[in-house]
Protein backbone atom coordinates (compact mmCIF):
# COMPACT_ATOMS: atom_id res chain seq x y z
CA UNK A 1 0.00 0.00 0.00
CA UNK A 2 2.95 2.46 0.69
CA UNK A 3 4.71 1.69 -2.41
CA UNK A 4 2.20 1.69 -4.69
CA UNK A 5 1.09 5.56 -2.75
CA UNK A 6 4.36 6.17 -3.28
CA UNK A 7 4.44 5.26 -6.68
CA UNK A 8 1.04 7.44 -7.40
CA UNK A 9 2.60 10.57 -5.53
CA UNK A 10 5.76 9.94 -8.50
CA UNK A 11 3.61 9.84 -11.54
CA UNK A 12 1.24 12.90 -10.19
CA UNK A 13 4.38 15.39 -8.81
CA UNK A 14 5.05 16.32 -12.48
CA UNK A 15 1.57 17.88 -12.76
CA UNK A 16 1.68 18.83 -8.86
CA UNK A 17 4.89 21.12 -9.43
CA UNK A 18 2.52 22.57 -12.92
CA UNK A 19 -0.22 23.50 -10.31
CA UNK A 20 2.16 24.82 -7.84
CA UNK A 21 3.73 27.17 -10.85
CA UNK A 22 0.41 28.15 -11.32
CA UNK A 23 -0.64 28.98 -8.00
CA UNK A 24 2.70 30.81 -7.15
CA UNK A 25 2.84 33.19 -10.16
CA UNK A 26 -1.56 34.39 -9.27
CA UNK A 27 -0.03 34.98 -5.76
CA UNK A 28 -1.72 31.97 -3.61
CA UNK A 29 1.68 32.42 -1.74
CA UNK A 30 0.13 35.36 0.30
CA UNK A 31 -2.55 32.91 1.95
CA UNK A 32 0.26 31.72 4.07
CA UNK A 33 0.49 35.54 5.64
CA UNK A 34 -2.98 34.98 6.43
CA UNK A 35 -6.58 35.94 5.17
CA UNK A 36 -5.95 39.61 4.40
CA UNK A 37 -3.27 38.42 1.73
CA UNK A 38 -5.27 36.14 -0.21
CA UNK A 39 -5.28 36.35 -3.98
CA UNK A 40 -8.14 38.66 -5.24
CA UNK A 41 -11.31 36.92 -6.19
CA UNK A 42 -10.36 37.57 -10.11
CA UNK A 43 -6.70 35.89 -9.58
CA UNK A 44 -8.29 33.11 -7.81
CA UNK A 45 -10.87 32.22 -11.65
CA UNK A 46 -7.98 33.09 -13.69
CA UNK A 47 -5.60 30.56 -11.75
CA UNK A 48 -8.27 27.98 -12.04
CA UNK A 49 -9.35 28.29 -16.04
CA UNK A 50 -5.48 28.39 -16.32
CA UNK A 51 -5.16 24.87 -14.99
CA UNK A 52 -7.73 23.74 -17.36
CA UNK A 53 -10.64 21.22 -17.03
CA UNK A 54 -11.01 19.34 -13.99
CA UNK A 55 -10.19 22.28 -12.00
CA UNK A 56 -12.88 24.21 -13.76
CA UNK A 57 -15.31 22.18 -12.79
CA UNK A 58 -13.95 22.19 -9.59
CA UNK A 59 -14.08 25.92 -9.28
CA UNK A 60 -17.94 25.39 -10.56
CA UNK A 61 -18.38 23.04 -7.83
CA UNK A 62 -16.96 25.41 -5.52
CA UNK A 63 -19.02 28.11 -6.32
CA UNK A 64 -22.10 26.41 -4.57
CA UNK A 65 -20.41 26.34 -1.51
CA UNK A 66 -21.26 29.93 -0.11
CA UNK A 67 -20.91 28.28 3.53
CA UNK A 68 -17.26 28.02 2.88
CA UNK A 69 -16.00 31.11 0.88
CA UNK A 70 -16.93 34.95 1.13
CA UNK A 71 -19.16 36.29 -1.40
CA UNK A 72 -17.20 37.83 -3.84
CA UNK A 73 -15.02 34.66 -4.19
CA UNK A 74 -18.77 32.82 -5.44
CA UNK A 75 -19.58 35.62 -7.21
CA UNK A 76 -16.25 35.41 -9.32
CA UNK A 77 -16.42 31.34 -9.32
CA UNK A 78 -19.86 31.66 -11.26
CA UNK A 79 -17.76 33.59 -13.71
CA UNK A 80 -16.31 30.60 -14.67
CA UNK A 81 -16.88 29.41 -18.44
CA UNK A 82 -17.01 25.73 -19.57
CA UNK A 83 -16.61 26.53 -23.34
CA UNK A 84 -13.33 25.36 -25.02
CA UNK A 85 -12.33 24.97 -28.85
CA UNK A 86 -14.26 22.23 -30.32
CA UNK A 87 -12.16 19.06 -31.47
CA UNK A 88 -11.34 18.84 -35.04
CA UNK A 89 -13.88 16.37 -36.97
CA UNK A 90 -11.49 13.86 -38.07
CA UNK A 91 -11.24 13.32 -33.72
CA UNK A 92 -14.62 12.96 -33.79
CA UNK A 93 -15.09 10.59 -36.59
CA UNK A 94 -12.51 8.66 -34.93
CA UNK A 95 -13.95 8.68 -31.16
CA UNK A 96 -17.26 7.82 -32.59
CA UNK A 97 -16.71 4.96 -35.01
CA UNK A 98 -14.66 3.04 -32.09
CA UNK A 99 -17.30 3.24 -29.85
CA UNK A 100 -20.28 2.36 -31.95
CA UNK A 101 -17.75 -0.02 -33.52
CA UNK A 102 -18.60 0.87 -37.43
CA UNK A 103 -18.15 3.38 -39.73
CA UNK A 104 -19.54 6.85 -39.46
CA UNK A 105 -20.80 6.55 -42.55
CA UNK A 106 -22.76 2.92 -41.96
CA UNK A 107 -24.83 4.54 -39.24
CA UNK A 108 -25.69 8.32 -40.37
CA UNK A 109 -26.77 8.88 -42.80
CA UNK A 110 -25.68 13.24 -42.48
CA UNK A 111 -23.28 13.93 -39.47
CA UNK A 112 -22.67 17.85 -39.34
CA UNK A 113 -18.79 18.42 -38.62
CA UNK A 114 -19.20 22.01 -37.28
CA UNK A 115 -20.79 21.12 -33.34
CA UNK A 116 -23.65 22.82 -32.05
CA UNK A 117 -21.95 23.29 -29.05
CA UNK A 118 -18.45 22.49 -27.22
CA UNK A 119 -17.38 22.40 -23.59
CA UNK A 120 -15.22 20.68 -21.70
CA UNK A 121 -16.56 17.46 -21.15
CA UNK A 122 -17.94 16.93 -24.76
CA UNK A 123 -19.60 18.86 -27.82
CA UNK A 124 -22.62 17.90 -29.53
CA UNK A 125 -23.13 17.25 -33.03
CA UNK A 126 -26.67 17.35 -35.38
CA UNK A 127 -27.01 14.40 -37.09
CA UNK A 128 -29.25 12.17 -39.17
CA UNK A 129 -29.81 8.29 -38.69
CA UNK A 130 -30.24 5.34 -41.54
CA UNK A 131 -33.56 5.42 -40.98
CA UNK A 132 -34.12 9.21 -41.45
CA UNK A 133 -34.43 10.22 -37.43
CA UNK A 134 -32.92 13.84 -36.45
CA UNK A 135 -30.76 13.31 -33.66
CA UNK A 136 -28.29 15.03 -31.59
CA UNK A 137 -24.88 13.30 -30.81
CA UNK A 138 -23.13 14.23 -27.89
CA UNK A 139 -19.18 12.51 -28.37
CA UNK A 140 -17.10 12.89 -24.99
CA UNK A 141 -13.42 14.14 -25.28
CA UNK A 142 -10.19 12.16 -25.72
CA UNK A 143 -8.50 10.95 -22.45
CA UNK A 144 -10.60 12.59 -19.95
CA UNK A 145 -10.57 10.28 -17.26
CA UNK A 146 -6.63 9.89 -17.10
CA UNK A 147 -6.55 13.49 -17.29
CA UNK A 148 -9.11 13.75 -14.70
CA UNK A 149 -7.43 11.09 -12.24
CA UNK A 150 -3.96 12.38 -12.01
CA UNK A 151 -5.46 15.91 -11.45
CA UNK A 152 -8.36 14.39 -8.33
CA UNK A 153 -4.39 12.86 -6.99
CA UNK A 154 -2.82 16.40 -7.41
CA UNK A 155 -6.10 17.66 -5.46
CA UNK A 156 -6.13 15.61 -3.14
CA UNK A 157 -2.57 15.40 -1.96
CA UNK A 158 -2.33 19.68 -2.09
CA UNK A 159 -5.71 19.66 0.27
CA UNK A 160 -3.48 17.66 2.68
CA UNK A 161 -0.82 19.65 2.52
CA UNK A 162 -3.03 22.91 2.95
CA UNK A 163 -4.85 21.22 5.87
CA UNK A 164 -1.03 20.31 7.34
CA UNK A 165 0.00 23.90 6.99
CA UNK A 166 -3.56 25.37 8.05
CA UNK A 167 -5.10 23.62 10.53
CA UNK A 168 -8.08 25.86 10.73
CA UNK A 169 -9.43 24.45 7.03
CA UNK A 170 -9.83 20.79 8.90
CA UNK A 171 -13.09 22.43 9.65
CA UNK A 172 -14.29 22.84 6.21
CA UNK A 173 -14.14 19.25 5.12
CA UNK A 174 -12.29 19.83 1.75
CA UNK A 175 -11.25 15.87 1.72
CA UNK A 176 -15.42 15.31 1.55
CA UNK A 177 -15.43 18.16 -1.05
CA UNK A 178 -13.02 16.55 -3.39
CA UNK A 179 -14.39 13.25 -2.86
CA UNK A 180 -18.04 13.94 -3.86
CA UNK A 181 -16.13 15.99 -6.86
CA UNK A 182 -14.48 12.80 -8.50
CA UNK A 183 -17.71 10.85 -7.74
CA UNK A 184 -19.69 13.62 -9.87
CA UNK A 185 -17.08 13.69 -12.12
CA UNK A 186 -17.20 9.77 -12.62
CA UNK A 187 -21.21 9.85 -13.36
CA UNK A 188 -20.84 12.84 -15.21
CA UNK A 189 -18.20 11.06 -17.81
CA UNK A 190 -20.05 7.73 -17.85
CA UNK A 191 -23.13 8.86 -20.58
CA UNK A 192 -24.74 5.00 -19.60
CA UNK A 193 -25.62 7.54 -16.54
CA UNK A 194 -26.76 10.30 -18.09
CA UNK A 195 -29.00 7.87 -20.37
CA UNK A 196 -30.21 6.35 -17.25
CA UNK A 197 -31.16 8.87 -16.09
CA UNK A 198 -33.01 10.75 -19.08
CA UNK A 199 -35.11 7.13 -19.27
CA UNK A 200 -36.00 7.71 -14.99
CA UNK A 201 -37.35 11.25 -16.25
CA UNK A 202 -38.94 10.61 -19.02
CA UNK A 203 -41.09 8.09 -16.99
CA UNK A 204 -41.29 10.29 -14.31
CA UNK A 205 -42.36 13.35 -16.14
CA UNK A 206 -44.67 11.48 -19.27
CA UNK A 207 -47.97 12.92 -17.15
CA UNK A 208 -47.03 16.49 -17.24
CA UNK A 209 -48.73 18.25 -19.73
CA UNK A 210 -46.97 20.69 -22.01
CA UNK A 211 -43.40 19.32 -21.76
CA UNK A 212 -41.33 16.61 -23.43
CA UNK A 213 -37.78 15.35 -23.05
CA UNK A 214 -35.85 13.79 -26.07
CA UNK A 215 -35.56 9.93 -25.71
CA UNK A 216 -32.18 8.58 -25.67
CA UNK A 217 -31.44 6.32 -29.10
CA UNK A 218 -29.49 3.62 -27.27
CA UNK A 219 -28.25 1.26 -30.12
CA UNK A 220 -26.19 4.30 -31.38
CA UNK A 221 -25.06 5.31 -27.41
CA UNK A 222 -22.33 4.04 -25.65
CA UNK A 223 -20.06 5.22 -22.14
CA UNK A 224 -18.68 7.66 -24.41
CA UNK A 225 -21.34 8.59 -27.23
CA UNK A 226 -24.85 9.90 -26.54
CA UNK A 227 -27.55 9.97 -29.47
CA UNK A 228 -30.79 11.34 -28.50
CA UNK A 229 -33.79 12.63 -30.23
CA UNK A 230 -32.91 16.23 -31.77
CA UNK A 231 -34.79 18.77 -29.79
CA UNK A 232 -35.86 21.46 -32.41
CA UNK A 233 -36.67 24.13 -30.62
CA UNK A 234 -35.24 28.06 -29.28
CA UNK A 235 -33.42 28.27 -25.70
CA UNK A 236 -36.55 29.66 -23.27
CA UNK A 237 -34.54 33.21 -22.41
CA UNK A 238 -34.35 33.78 -26.56
CA UNK A 239 -38.40 32.90 -26.95
CA UNK A 240 -39.29 34.96 -23.70
CA UNK A 241 -37.94 37.76 -25.20
CA UNK A 242 -39.76 37.53 -28.45
CA UNK A 243 -43.03 36.17 -26.88
CA UNK A 244 -42.91 37.35 -23.07
CA UNK A 245 -46.29 36.39 -22.83
CA UNK A 246 -45.67 32.89 -22.92
CA UNK A 247 -43.61 33.26 -19.86
CA UNK A 248 -45.79 32.84 -16.74
CA UNK A 249 -47.02 29.38 -18.01
CA UNK A 250 -43.51 28.43 -19.09
CA UNK A 251 -42.24 29.54 -15.21
CA UNK A 252 -45.64 27.46 -13.60
CA UNK A 253 -44.67 24.38 -15.89
CA UNK A 254 -40.87 24.73 -14.81
CA UNK A 255 -42.16 24.76 -11.18
CA UNK A 256 -44.57 22.01 -11.23
CA UNK A 257 -41.89 19.49 -12.77
CA UNK A 258 -38.68 20.19 -10.66
CA UNK A 259 -41.11 20.02 -7.34
CA UNK A 260 -42.88 16.57 -8.47
CA UNK A 261 -39.90 15.18 -9.86
CA UNK A 262 -38.16 16.21 -6.37
CA UNK A 263 -41.34 15.25 -3.96
CA UNK A 264 -42.92 12.33 -5.89
CA UNK A 265 -40.13 10.81 -7.52
CA UNK A 266 -36.60 11.79 -5.56
CA UNK A 267 -34.77 12.77 -8.59
CA UNK A 268 -34.05 16.52 -10.10
CA UNK A 269 -32.70 18.15 -12.79
CA UNK A 270 -28.99 20.32 -10.73
CA UNK A 271 -28.15 22.35 -13.99
CA UNK A 272 -31.73 24.14 -15.32
CA UNK A 273 -30.21 26.84 -17.00
CA UNK A 274 -31.70 28.78 -19.74
CA UNK A 275 -29.13 26.80 -22.37
CA UNK A 276 -31.30 23.76 -20.88
CA UNK A 277 -34.41 24.50 -21.18
CA UNK A 278 -35.81 24.93 -25.17
CA UNK A 279 -39.21 26.12 -26.49
CA UNK A 280 -40.64 24.00 -28.73
CA UNK A 281 -42.22 25.31 -31.96
CA UNK A 282 -45.78 23.55 -30.78
CA UNK A 283 -45.13 25.63 -27.28
CA UNK A 284 -44.38 22.63 -25.50
CA UNK A 285 -41.23 22.80 -23.24
CA UNK A 286 -38.46 20.47 -23.35
CA UNK A 287 -35.51 19.96 -21.24
CA UNK A 288 -31.73 19.07 -22.44
CA UNK A 289 -28.25 17.81 -20.69
CA UNK A 290 -28.75 15.27 -17.89
CA UNK A 291 -25.41 15.09 -16.81
CA UNK A 292 -25.76 16.90 -13.67
CA UNK A 293 -28.85 15.39 -11.32
CA UNK A 294 -29.19 14.38 -8.17
CA UNK A 295 -31.53 11.22 -6.75
CA UNK A 296 -33.41 11.60 -2.97
CA UNK A 297 -34.44 8.58 -1.06
CA UNK A 298 -37.69 8.93 0.97
CA UNK A 299 -36.39 9.69 3.88
CA UNK A 300 -34.95 12.70 2.82
CA UNK A 301 -37.63 13.57 0.76
CA UNK A 302 -39.41 13.94 4.00
CA UNK A 303 -37.15 15.62 5.65
CA UNK A 304 -37.08 18.53 3.37
CA UNK A 305 -40.50 18.68 3.35
CA UNK A 306 -40.56 19.23 6.98
CA UNK A 307 -37.77 21.36 6.49
CA UNK A 308 -39.38 23.76 3.79
CA UNK A 309 -42.38 23.61 6.18
CA UNK A 310 -40.98 24.70 9.00
CA UNK A 311 -38.81 27.43 7.25
CA UNK A 312 -42.14 29.12 5.53
CA UNK A 313 -43.57 28.96 9.23
CA UNK A 314 -40.56 30.37 10.93
CA UNK A 315 -40.27 27.57 13.56
CA UNK A 316 -36.12 27.35 13.95
CA UNK A 317 -36.51 24.44 16.61
CA UNK A 318 -38.07 22.15 14.06
CA UNK A 319 -36.21 23.71 10.96
CA UNK A 320 -33.06 23.09 13.10
CA UNK A 321 -34.23 19.34 13.61
CA UNK A 322 -35.41 18.88 9.93
CA UNK A 323 -32.22 19.87 8.59
CA UNK A 324 -30.17 17.68 10.91
CA UNK A 325 -32.28 14.45 9.94
CA UNK A 326 -30.81 15.15 6.48
CA UNK A 327 -26.99 15.20 7.63
CA UNK A 328 -25.07 12.49 8.13
CA UNK A 329 -24.89 11.96 12.17
CA UNK A 330 -22.27 14.19 13.89
CA UNK A 331 -20.76 14.57 17.30
CA UNK A 332 -19.53 17.46 16.58
CA UNK A 333 -22.27 19.51 15.75
CA UNK A 334 -23.14 22.48 18.35
CA UNK A 335 -26.76 22.37 18.46
CA UNK A 336 -26.96 25.60 20.66
CA UNK A 337 -25.19 27.20 18.15
CA UNK A 338 -26.66 26.29 15.16
CA UNK A 339 -30.35 26.97 16.54
CA UNK A 340 -29.38 30.69 17.03
CA UNK A 341 -27.97 30.98 14.06
CA UNK A 342 -30.80 29.89 12.36
CA UNK A 343 -33.25 31.68 14.26
CA UNK A 344 -31.07 35.18 12.58
CA UNK A 345 -31.88 33.08 9.11
CA UNK A 346 -35.56 32.41 9.63
CA UNK A 347 -35.25 36.25 10.98
CA UNK A 348 -33.78 37.60 7.75
CA UNK A 349 -36.05 35.24 5.57
CA UNK A 350 -39.48 36.94 7.40
CA UNK A 351 -38.27 40.73 6.86
CA UNK A 352 -39.05 40.50 3.50
CA UNK A 353 -42.10 39.98 1.21
CA UNK A 354 -43.18 35.96 0.92
CA UNK A 355 -43.03 37.01 -2.85
CA UNK A 356 -39.65 38.29 -2.30
CA UNK A 357 -38.19 35.03 -0.75
CA UNK A 358 -35.61 33.08 -2.49
CA UNK A 359 -36.07 29.21 -1.46
CA UNK A 360 -32.45 28.99 -3.19
CA UNK A 361 -30.85 31.68 -0.78
CA UNK A 362 -32.24 30.41 2.42
CA UNK A 363 -31.07 27.00 1.44
CA UNK A 364 -27.77 28.56 1.13
CA UNK A 365 -28.00 30.34 4.41
CA UNK A 366 -28.77 26.67 6.26
CA UNK A 367 -26.06 25.10 4.68
CA UNK A 368 -23.34 28.28 5.66
CA UNK A 369 -25.22 28.01 9.12
CA UNK A 370 -24.77 24.62 9.12
CA UNK A 371 -20.93 24.61 7.99
CA UNK A 372 -20.04 27.07 11.35
CA UNK A 373 -21.62 24.76 13.37
CA UNK A 374 -19.97 21.16 12.93
CA UNK A 375 -22.39 19.95 10.65
CA UNK A 376 -21.20 17.69 7.20
CA UNK A 377 -23.67 18.78 4.64
CA UNK A 378 -24.91 16.38 2.01
CA UNK A 379 -24.16 16.42 -1.20
CA UNK A 380 -27.59 15.96 -2.44
CA UNK A 381 -28.27 19.08 -0.90
CA UNK A 382 -25.84 21.07 -2.32
CA UNK A 383 -26.99 19.74 -5.79
CA UNK A 384 -30.41 20.93 -4.87
CA UNK A 385 -29.16 24.06 -3.48
CA UNK A 386 -27.95 24.88 -6.64
CA UNK A 387 -31.09 23.82 -8.76
CA UNK A 388 -33.31 26.32 -6.95
CA UNK A 389 -30.82 29.24 -7.13
CA UNK A 390 -30.39 28.46 -10.94
CA UNK A 391 -34.13 28.17 -11.36
CA UNK A 392 -35.24 31.29 -9.87
CA UNK A 393 -31.97 33.12 -11.68
CA UNK A 394 -33.72 32.09 -14.51
CA UNK A 395 -37.64 33.24 -13.57
CA UNK A 396 -36.26 36.27 -12.84
CA UNK A 397 -34.91 36.89 -16.21
CA UNK A 398 -37.70 35.53 -18.00
CA UNK A 399 -40.18 37.66 -16.20
CA UNK A 400 -38.89 39.82 -13.75
CA UNK A 401 -42.68 40.77 -12.15
CA UNK A 402 -43.72 37.03 -12.43
CA UNK A 403 -44.62 35.95 -8.49
CA UNK A 404 -42.47 32.27 -8.23
CA UNK A 405 -43.61 32.22 -4.77
CA UNK A 406 -47.23 31.59 -5.80
CA UNK A 407 -46.57 29.44 -8.14
CA UNK A 408 -44.35 27.02 -5.83
CA UNK A 409 -47.25 27.21 -3.09
CA UNK A 410 -49.75 26.05 -5.61
CA UNK A 411 -47.76 23.45 -6.03
CA UNK A 412 -47.03 22.21 -2.71
CA UNK A 413 -50.51 22.50 -1.56
CA UNK A 414 -51.44 19.78 -4.33
CA UNK A 415 -48.60 17.27 -3.70
CA UNK A 416 -49.61 18.05 0.13
CA UNK A 417 -53.11 17.22 -0.59
CA UNK A 418 -51.87 14.27 -2.47
CA UNK A 419 -50.06 13.42 0.09
CA UNK A 420 -52.82 12.60 2.52
CA UNK A 421 -54.96 11.16 0.06
CA UNK A 422 -56.96 8.14 0.93
CA UNK A 423 -54.75 6.16 -1.40
CA UNK A 424 -51.50 7.44 0.12
CA UNK A 425 -53.08 6.81 3.66
CA UNK A 426 -53.94 2.88 3.04
CA UNK A 427 -50.91 2.30 1.15
CA UNK A 428 -48.49 3.57 4.29
CA UNK A 429 -51.46 1.71 6.93
CA UNK A 430 -50.72 -1.46 4.86
CA UNK A 431 -47.51 -1.33 4.97
CA UNK A 432 -47.12 -0.50 8.42
CA UNK A 433 -49.90 -3.54 9.07
CA UNK A 434 -47.47 -5.81 7.05
CA UNK A 435 -44.09 -4.84 8.92
CA UNK A 436 -46.44 -5.02 12.15
CA UNK A 437 -47.47 -8.74 11.30
CA UNK A 438 -43.88 -9.91 10.11
CA UNK A 439 -42.35 -8.03 13.85
CA UNK A 440 -45.11 -10.22 15.62
CA UNK A 441 -44.72 -13.16 14.27
CA UNK A 442 -41.09 -13.51 13.70
CA UNK A 443 -40.05 -12.04 17.15
CA UNK A 444 -41.27 -14.81 19.84
CA UNK A 445 -39.29 -17.43 18.09
CA UNK A 446 -36.41 -15.36 17.05
CA UNK A 447 -36.35 -14.44 20.80
CA UNK A 448 -36.29 -17.95 21.70
CA UNK A 449 -33.90 -19.57 19.08
CA UNK A 450 -30.94 -17.12 20.70
CA UNK A 451 -31.75 -17.33 24.01
CA UNK A 452 -31.46 -21.17 23.64
CA UNK A 453 -28.38 -20.86 21.74
CA UNK A 454 -27.15 -19.06 24.51
CA UNK A 455 -28.46 -21.17 27.10
CA UNK A 456 -26.47 -24.13 25.08
CA UNK A 457 -23.07 -22.52 25.07
CA UNK A 458 -20.57 -25.10 23.80
CA UNK A 459 -22.14 -27.48 25.77
CA UNK A 460 -24.05 -29.11 23.19
CA UNK A 461 -27.53 -29.79 23.30
CA UNK A 462 -28.40 -28.92 27.01
CA UNK A 463 -31.33 -27.88 28.09
CA UNK A 464 -31.95 -24.42 29.64
CA UNK A 465 -35.90 -24.18 31.46
CA UNK A 466 -35.13 -20.97 33.16
CA UNK A 467 -34.12 -19.00 30.08
CA UNK A 468 -36.86 -21.08 28.35
CA UNK A 469 -39.37 -19.20 30.80
CA UNK A 470 -37.24 -16.08 30.29
CA UNK A 471 -37.81 -16.24 26.56
CA UNK A 472 -41.46 -16.97 26.46
CA UNK A 473 -41.32 -13.58 28.60
CA UNK A 474 -39.64 -11.39 26.89
CA UNK A 475 -41.66 -13.01 23.65
CA UNK A 476 -44.79 -12.05 25.65
CA UNK A 477 -43.43 -8.26 25.98
CA UNK A 478 -42.19 -7.74 22.53
CA UNK A 479 -45.76 -8.45 20.94
CA UNK A 480 -47.32 -6.25 23.98
CA UNK A 481 -44.54 -3.35 22.70
CA UNK A 482 -45.53 -4.53 19.15
CA UNK A 483 -48.94 -3.48 19.43
CA UNK A 484 -48.41 -0.71 21.85
CA UNK A 485 -46.34 0.74 18.57
CA UNK A 486 -49.18 0.47 16.26
CA UNK A 487 -51.62 2.16 18.49
CA UNK A 488 -49.61 4.80 19.24
CA UNK A 489 -48.96 4.98 15.30
CA UNK A 490 -52.57 5.49 14.93
CA UNK A 491 -52.14 8.58 17.58
CA UNK A 492 -49.44 9.86 15.82
CA UNK A 493 -51.00 9.37 12.00
CA UNK A 494 -54.33 10.71 13.05
CA UNK A 495 -52.69 13.70 15.00
CA UNK A 496 -51.18 14.74 11.18
CA UNK A 497 -54.31 14.41 9.25
CA UNK A 498 -55.94 16.67 12.10
CA UNK A 499 -52.98 19.29 12.28
CA UNK A 500 -53.20 19.26 8.12
CA UNK A 501 -56.54 21.30 9.01
CA UNK A 502 -57.96 19.69 5.02
CA UNK A 503 -61.41 19.62 6.59
CA UNK A 504 -63.53 16.42 4.97
CA UNK A 505 -62.82 13.56 5.20
CA UNK A 506 -59.57 13.92 6.22
CA UNK A 507 -61.05 15.34 9.24
CA UNK A 508 -62.91 12.56 10.08
CA UNK A 509 -60.74 10.02 9.41
CA UNK A 510 -57.45 11.77 11.78
CA UNK A 511 -60.43 11.80 14.60
CA UNK A 512 -61.51 7.95 13.82
CA UNK A 513 -57.33 6.82 13.93
CA UNK A 514 -56.94 9.12 17.35
CA UNK A 515 -59.99 7.40 19.14
CA UNK A 516 -59.13 4.01 17.97
CA UNK A 517 -55.31 3.91 18.78
CA UNK A 518 -56.11 5.80 22.30
CA UNK A 519 -59.01 2.81 23.06
CA UNK A 520 -56.40 0.44 22.10
CA UNK A 521 -53.79 1.68 24.45
CA UNK A 522 -56.55 2.01 27.29
CA UNK A 523 -57.48 -1.92 26.34
CA UNK A 524 -53.86 -2.85 26.19
CA UNK A 525 -53.36 -1.38 29.82
CA UNK A 526 -56.39 -2.93 31.20
CA UNK A 527 -55.20 -6.25 29.95
CA UNK A 528 -52.08 -5.98 31.61
CA UNK A 529 -53.62 -4.75 34.73
CA UNK A 530 -55.81 -7.98 34.81
CA UNK A 531 -52.42 -10.28 34.34
CA UNK A 532 -50.73 -8.78 37.37
CA UNK A 533 -53.82 -9.03 39.11
CA UNK A 534 -53.58 -13.59 38.05
CA UNK A 535 -50.23 -13.96 39.16
CA UNK A 536 -50.58 -12.43 42.35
Amino acid sequence: MIGSRRNSLLRTSPRILQILRVLVRHKFLGMLRGRDHWPSPKEVREAIEELGLTFIKFGQVLALRRDLLPDSYIDELELLHDQLPAMGFKTVRTLVEAELGAKLKASFSAFSEKPLAAATIAQVHDATLKDGRHVAVKVQRPGLHRIIAKDIAALSYLVALGEGLFPQLRALDFPVVVREFANSLDRETDFRHEAHSIMLFRAALSDVPDFWIPDVVSEFSSGKVLTMEYSAGERVDVYGKLHPEAMPKAINTLVKLMLHTIFEEGLFHADPHPGNVFVLPDGRLSLLDFGMTGELDEAMRESLTLLLEAVVKGDARATTEAYLEMAPANEQVNRAALLVDIKAVLYEIHRHDLADVSIGNAFEALLRAGSQNGVHNPGEFFLLTRAFVILESMIRQLSPGHNYMESFREEITRLKEQHFSLARIKDKTTKLAREMERLLSDAPSDTRRILRRFAEGNLGRVQSPALEALGDRVSNNLERLASSVAFASLVVGGSLLLFAQMGGWHHRLGEAMVVSGILGMVIRSIGGWLRNRRRQ
